[in-house]
């Protein structure tokens, strides 16, 4: 499993708090439950070698989820003033509520990770989320407020 399907769990979380207000590890949980390959991988008794290799790679991006959804929980009000600074014309808390989430993503990975992941690759992976969960405009939307921000 890949970090960007972690990143796609997290963003799925953090959109499902911001309108229930429910735990993070419930959000978590219930945004994993909703992949096909997390159900695959746990209710096989396959014993391959592939499939243990699936497995552990999918417990590692568990894993990365899990700490990518606490760190954007734990620096939120920071995250939230940096998106607040950069995005014009727009408040946090009225961005919709897909490209908020992504924006936060890629923000706690740049600025507020331990393992800080580098722009360029931040902002892509922000984009190709944006393509597959927001807006027609998400994308450009997302591009241009990570892009002023690593200006």
């Amino acid at each position: 499993m890949s970090r960007r399907l972690a990143r796609e769990v997290v963003m799925q979380s953090l959109f499902q708090i911001d309108f229930t207000a429910c735990e993070a590890e419930q959000a978590l949980n219930s945004s994993i439950a909703e992949h096909d390959e997390f159900i695959y991988l746990n209710e096989t008794d396959d014993a391959s070698e592939e499939l243990q290799a699936k497995k552990a790679a999918y417990v590692k991006a568990k894993d990365y989820a899990a700490g990518v959804l606490q760190g954007v929980l734990a620096n939120l009000e920071a995250i939230d003033a940096k998106l607040a600074q950069y995005a014009v014309d727009w408040t946090v808390d009225r961005m919709p509520a897909a490209d908020r989430n992504i924006l936060r993503i890629a923000v706690y990975e740049m600025l507020f990770a331990n393992e800080k992941i580098a722009p360029g690759v931040a902002i892509n992976e922000a984009v190709e989320i944006a393509k597959l969960y927001g807006s027609e405009e998400a994308p450009r939307f997302v591009n241009g407020v990570l892009g002023k921000m690593v200006r």
